[in-house]
């Protein structure tokens, strides 16, 4: 999908000055704070972004000042994992 925002010449050169790619950032703003609520997975917000890696999508989020989506399910998957790699 495609979504065309209209923005004045003059404050659309200006916020391209501040922040480069303005239809860039407007994108990450977007994804970020679809992943916020929850919206999207982190899996998500690499495809839409086009990250490489997982480290490099939780650096983007964190850049953002976005935290990642982690609940008790999550972390007691990991603990276990963590039990598991420890008996071995």
């Amino acid at each position: 999908m495609q979504i065309t925002v209209e923005i004045p010449d003059p404050i659309a050169q200006r916020l391209d000055r501040a922040w480069g790619d303005v239809s860039r950032r407007l994108l990450e703003m977007i994804v970020a704070d679809a992943y916020r609520c929850g919206e999207v997975s982190t899996a998500e917000v690499r495809q839409i972004l086009q990250l490489q890696s997982r480290q490099e999508t939780h650096a983007f989020l964190k850049r953002m000042g976005v935290y990642l989506n982690y609940d008790e399910a999550e972390l007691a998957q990991d603990i276990q994992t963590l039990g598991k790699f420890r008996a071995q």
